[in-house]
């Protein structure tokens, strides 16, 4: 059996569908062992595969402006995407947070989001004067002609009325993305992710970081640095003479 894993691991077979295969055969040879057929288990003494954690993927700044390059003429929906995607990439909040804010949530004056994360815990997210600019243009041009006079707490919302969802917001990034020419499997955690390994990039400190994007454990934002670390490397290792 050790063999059959050195196979898959010389055939390059990833460490996460190795232990997938593994979590499977000793499912099945311990209900072998239940049933009589095997005296002993033959994968007790093999050690799962290390997985690791994944670095989580970032676009460049320059697919960044592309993504939220506004068209000319914006449709009201269109305002509204492209409010969602200046915000999103400005104040690195989760998908849910961005789709359930609420109008009361977010203060253009001060340049502030009042964000409810994870288990229920506030905090205070700041926006850029470019992403507030967006967001008060939809207010005035696209919310209004979006709502047709139904009220609403929600800062963005459906053609219908109704509160946005985050797989509505997926779609609509994946399409506009597309219309951008950026063919990257592109989500909108993406901009999330942007936005802390580019803030770590350009000098912010990691504790600011974390409490910008919600973290309990610096640890989890810890994994931006990563990120930053491979791209220098990548860099050095393609333009330094002796690379």
């Amino acid at each position: 059996m050790q063999q059959f894993f050195q196979d898959c691991h010389q055939r390059r077979i990833s460490a996460r569908s190795n232990a997938r295969r593994l979590a499977a055969l000793r499912a099945f040879f311990l209900f072998l062992q239940e049933q009589g057929v095997l005296a002993i288990n033959p994968l007790a003494e093999i050690d799962s595969p290390k997985i690791g954690r994944s670095l989580p993927k970032a676009l460049s700044i320059a697919e960044v402006d592309t993504l939220l390059h506004l068209p000319e003429q914006p449709s009201p929906l269109a305002l509204r995407n492209h409010a969602m995607l200046h915000l999103l990439y400005a104040s690195g909040l989760r998908v849910s947070e961005l789709v359930s804010l609420p109008v009361s949530g977010c203060n253009l004056s001060s340049g502030h989001l009042r964000i409810l994360g994870k288990g229920n815990k506030e905090r205070v997210v700041p926006f850029s004067a470019t992403a507030g600019e967006m967001v008060r243009d939809y207010l005035q041009r696209g919310r209004p002609l979006l709502l047709k006079g139904k009220p609403s707490p929600m800062l963005f919302c459906s053609n219908r009325g109704a509160a946005m969802t985050r797989t509505r917001f997926w779609q609509i990034v994946r399409e506009i993305a597309l219309t951008a020419g950026i063919h990257k499997d592109i989500s909108p955690h993406m901009l999330r992710h942007s936005f802390a390994t580019h803030l770590l990039a350009g000098g912010a400190d990691l504790r600011s970081v974390q409490m910008m994007l919600g973290h309990t454990d610096i640890a989890t934002t810890q994994i931006y640095t990563h990120i930053d670390s491979d791209r220098l490397k990548s860099i050095h290792q393609r333009f330094h003479p002796r690379g």
